[in-house]
Order: C-alpha cells, then sequence, then structure tokens
C-alpha cells in the first residue's frame, strides 16, 4: 500500500578537480512511499527549486543497492552499490551523457513507515573526477507528529 510522506532531501556537490562551484540544496517535499517485494520504493515530483521541474524521481532502495530513476523532461537511471562503479546514463534535450557514479558508501535504514538514506558517491565523466557528492532522503509518513 502506498503510504504519503514528508521527503527532506539534502544533497551537496564539491568539485575539487574544476572551477566549478561547490553546491548544496536542501528541500521537503511530498510524495508516496511504498514496499514491493524486499525493496522500498520512494517518489516525488521535481520542481524549480531542484531545476528539474517537469521530472518525476523515483529511488529503489534495498540494503546495498540503490537505484534512482527519473523520468520527464530529464531522464536517467543512477545504481549506487558500495565499492562498485556503474555507468549511468543522463538524458535532457541537449543530448545524452554517460556519467560513472562510483558509490563511497551507503547507509540504509528504513522500516515500513520510513527512516533515512545516506549514499556518498563520486561521479566522474569519461574516466575524469568531476564531483563528490552525498544525498541524504529521510522519510516519514504525513500526518504522523514526532
Amino acid at each position: 500500500m502506498k503510504k504519503d510522506v514528508l521527503i527532506y532531501v539534502k544533497g551537496t556537490q564539491e568539485y575539487p578537480v574544476s572551477s566549478f562551484e561547490n553546491s548544496s540544496i536542501e528541500f521537503f517535499t511530498e510524495g508516496k512511499f511504498y514496499k514491493k517485494g524486499e525493496s522500498y520504493f520512494v517518489t516525488y515530483k521535481e520542481s524549480e527549486l531542484t531545476g528539474l521541474a517537469g521530472t518525476t524521481t523515483t529511488f529503489k532502495i534495498q540494503p546495498d543497492l540503490i537505484t534512482l530513476i527519473r523520468w520527464g523532461d530529464v531522464t536517467s537511471t543512477f545504481v549506487f552499490e558500495p565499492g562498485k562503479r556503474h555507468i549511468s546514463t543522463y538524458i535532457t534535450d541537449q543530448g545524452v551523457i554517460m556519467i560513472g557514479v562510483y558509490t563511497k558508501r551507503m547507509k540504509v535504514d528504513l522500516d515500513d513507515s520510513g527512516g533515512e538514506v545516506l549514499v556518498e558517491y563520486a561521479i566522474d565523466l569519461d574516466s575524469h573526477m568531476m564531483s563528490e557528492n552525498d544525498f541524504l532522503l529521510k522519510i516519514k509518513e504525513a500526518g504522523v507528529k514526532n
């Protein structure tokens, strides 16, 4: 059964080898949370705040594997698995980019009422380090106090 949830998202990007400015984003949004088999799913619609309006984001969360799927104006699939590098696609109106995603650390603490997910990872483009990243998701049933 899908539950209405409040989702807190915090993400940071650090660019150690380029002239890009480090950035972070932090926001709350409403979404859906459910379990299918042994996997939890969190889904929400992106907004102008994230620069991805017109896109829906879904996280498929397993203890040692997380898949981030976006579809809409931006389409991408990122796979996070500790100690492994996966090639991901990022499709925009400007074209397709192939990105390497190396997951350094993951912490999943979820149950049927919500919880937290933390992922630390690096992104490379053509095997050249681009950024060090992390994101934190906190999921809480809507209307539940604490």
